[in-house]
C-alpha cells in the first residue's frame, strides 16, 4: 500500500507546476493575440507620413492620421482608401467639393486649391513628382500663368503617368519583337515559354493603359465632373459670397439698431421676420448665382488639358494593340506551319499505305500460286502471266486514282 502511495504522491507534486505553466502559456498567448489584434485595429487609425506642397512650391513632411486628413479635405473614407499603398486600385481621378483625389499608377495624392498632399514614399515616381512640381511652381511665380494651381498639379500627374507607361511599353517592344521573330523562325519549347511570359506582361500593360485612357475619356465626356474640379474658382466664389453676406448683415443690423421699439414683444417678432426674409432673399440670390455660374462654367481649359494627354495615352494604347496583333499574327503563322507539317505527314502516310497495298496484293498472288494443290490452271504456263498482268493493272489503277488527290491536298496545304 505504501509503495502505491509513493508514486501517486510524486505525480501530485508535479501537477501544480505543469498546470501553472500551461495556464501561464495560455495567458501569454491570449495577451499576444490581444496585442496583435489591437495593433491591427489601430493600424488604420495611426498617423502616416505625407508630403505637403503649397502653391509657392514649398514642401514639408507632415504626420497626419486618417480622421484629420478627412476633416481637412472634406473627403469620405472610401476616397482615402484609393491612396493607401496596401490596396491595389485601378487608376482613378475623382472631383470632390474641396479636393481632387488622384490615383494614377504610383502617384497618389490629394489636390486642393492651395496645396497638394502626397503620400510620402521612396518610389521614383513620387520623388520625381514632388521635386518637379516644386520646381514648376517656383518658376511660375516669376512668370504669370492663367492655369489654376489644381490643374498644374493634375497636369504633372498625368504627364508623369503617361510618360512612365509609354517608356514601359517601349521597353516591352524591344523585348517582344526579337523573341517573336525568333519563334517564327524556330518553334521550340524555350521560345514558346518566353512568348507566353511576354504575352502575360502585355495583357497586364494593356489593362493599365486602358484604365488610364478610360478615366480621362470619362472625365472629358462629363461636363459636371470637369466643372467640379475648378477648385480655385469655387473657393473665390465662396469667399466673395461670404464677404457680401457679412456686409449685408452688418447693414441690416445697423438699420435695426436705429429703430426704436414700440412694445417689448413686437420688435423681436419684427426683427425675426426681417432676418428670415433677408436670409430667404440671400439664399435665393446665392442659388441663382451658383446655378448661373455652373451653367456658364468655362470648362474649355480643363478639357483641352485632358484632351492633350488623352492623345498621348491613346497613342500608347495603339502601340500596345500593335504588339498584341503582331503576336497574334505570329501565332497564326505558326499554326499554318504546323498544319503544313501535319499535311506532309498525312501525305507520306497515304503514300506508304498505297505502297503497302500494292505489296500486299502481289504477296497474296504469290501465296495463292505457291500453294501445293492440283488445279487445271497450273497446266498452262501462260495463265500465270495473265494473272500478273491483271494484278499489276489493278495496282496501277489504284495508284492513279489516289495520286492526284494526294498532290491536290499537298499543294493546297500552303
Amino acid at each position: 500500500m505504501e509503495e502505491f502511495r509513493g508514486p501517486c504522491h510524486r505525480v501530485n507534486i508535479r501537477d501544480p507546476a505543469s498546470s501553472s505553466a500551461s495556464r501561464r502559456s495560455s495567458v501569454e498567448g491570449h495577451e499576444s493575440r490581444e496585442l496583435s489584434f489591437h495593433s491591427v485595429k489601430k493600424r488604420g487609425h495611426g498617423s502616416r507620413s505625407w508630403i505637403q506642397i503649397d502653391s509657392d512650391g514649398n514642401s514639408k513632411v507632415l504626420e497626419l492620421d486618417k480622421a484629420t486628413l478627412m476633416k481637412h479635405c472634406s473627403l469620405p473614407a472610401r476616397d482615402l482608401r484609393l491612396l493607401d499603398p496596401l490596396f491595389i486600385y485601378p487608376s482613378t481621378i475623382l472631383g470632390r467639393e474641396r479636393a481632387i483625389v488622384v490615383s494614377l499608377e504610383k502617384i497618389r495624392c490629394i489636390i486642393t486649391a492651395e496645396e497638394v498632399i502626397l503620400m510620402n514614399s521612396l518610389e521614383g515616381s513620387v520623388v520625381e513628382y514632388s521635386s518637379e512640381l516644386g520646381k514648376r511652381l517656383q518658376i511660375n511665380k516669376e512668370h504669370h500663368d492663367d492655369l489654376p494651381f489644381e490643374f498644374k498639379a493634375l497636369e504633372l500627374a498625368l504627364e508623369l503617368t503617361c510618360l512612365s507607361l509609354d517608356s514601359q511599353v517601349k521597353e516591352l517592344e524591344l523585348e517582344v519583337y526579337p523573341v517573336v521573330d525568333e519563334l517564327a523562325s524556330t518553334v521550340s519549347t524555350r521560345n514558346l515559354e518566353r512568348v507566353r511570359r511576354l504575352k502575360g506582361q502585355l495583357l497586364t500593360m494593356t489593362q493599365r493603359v486602358q484604365k488610364v485612357r478610360d478615366e480621362i475619356e470619362q472625365l472629358m465626356d462629363d461636363d459636371g465632373d470637369m466643372a467640379e474640379m475648378y477648385l480655385t474658382e469655387k473657393k473665390e466664389r465662396s469667399e466673395a459670397f461670404t464677404l457680401e453676406n457679412l456686409g449685408n448683415r452688418g447693414t441690416l443690423f445697423a438699420v435695426n439698431s436705429k429703430s426704436a421699439p414700440v412694445s417689448p414683444v413686437g420688435p423681436v417678432n419684427g426683427l425675426q421676420k426681417l432676418q428670415r426674409a433677408f436670409s430667404t432673399i440671400v439664399g435665393s440670390r446665392h442659388g441663382s448665382l451658383s446655378s448661373s455660374s455652373s451653367g456658364e462654367e468655362n470648362i474649355d481649359q480643363l478639357e483641352m488639358l485632358l484632351e492633350a494627354y488623352f492623345v498621348v495615352i491613346d497613342h500608347t494604347l495603339s502601340k500596345v494593340f500593335s504588339l498584341k496583333e503582331y503576336i497574334d499574327d505570329t501565332e497564326d503563322l505558326i499554326n499554318i506551319k504546323l498544319g503544313n507539317v501535319q499535311n506532309r505527314l498525312i501525305h507520306f502516310e497515304l503514300l506508304l499505305t498505297c505502297a503497302t497495298f500494292v505489296a500486299t496484293v502481289f504477296a497474296s498472288m504469290t501465296a495463292v500460286f505457291g500453294t501445293n494443290f492440283e488445279a487445271s490452271v497450273f497446266d498452262h504456263a501462260s495463265t500465270f502471266d495473265w494473272v500478273l498482268i491483271a494484278t499489276g493493272f489493278v495496282c496501277g489503277m489504284t495508284a492513279s486514282v489516289f495520286a492526284p488527290s494526294l498532290d491536290f491536298d499537298y499543294n493546297h496545304s500552303f
